[in-house]
């Protein structure tokens, strides 16, 4: 069954190793195989990764576009055990994260990291408050 995505004018997405744009008109592909696909909604850039959460968003976007995604796997650990030693209430998020990765749903492993930068706002916005 093939993958349907729909694109505003103007709007990138990455398929495998490559970004494409969309001309000045809406358009729907429809995509078959098993190549990584990032809507422009889900990519982070490295310039917006300003938090640590919104780091290990990013290596994490990083193994789901790689070839070989165990060449991030020392920086995202080295990541979520920074962030569970300065925020240990973040375990309940990072293990959802974790427990999609094991299982092969890398796609869903960056949308339960979309709840645990939620979170991390929340806090740091607490934090602010204080």
């Amino acid at each position: 069954m093939a993958l349907k995505v729909e694109l505003k004018p103007g709007e990138r997405f990455i398929l495998g190793d490559s970004v494409i744009t969309n001309d000045d008109q809406r358009t729907r592909l429809f995509i078959e195989g098993d190549a990584p696909i990032l809507r422009e909604k889900d990519i982070l850039r490295m310039d917006e990764a300003d938090t640590p959460c919104k780091k290990i968003y990013l290596v994490l976007q990083m193994m789901y576009l790689a070839s070989d995604p165990a060449q991030h796997h020392a920086l995202y650990f080295q990541l979520v055990d920074e962030v569970l030693q300065a925020a240990p209430s973040t375990a309940p998020y990072i293990e959802a994260v974790n427990s999609k990765i094991l299982t092969g749903e890398m796609y869903k492993g960056l949308k339960e990291a979309k709840k645990l930068i939620e979170y991390e706002g929340t806090l740091l916005k607490n934090a602010k408050i204080s």
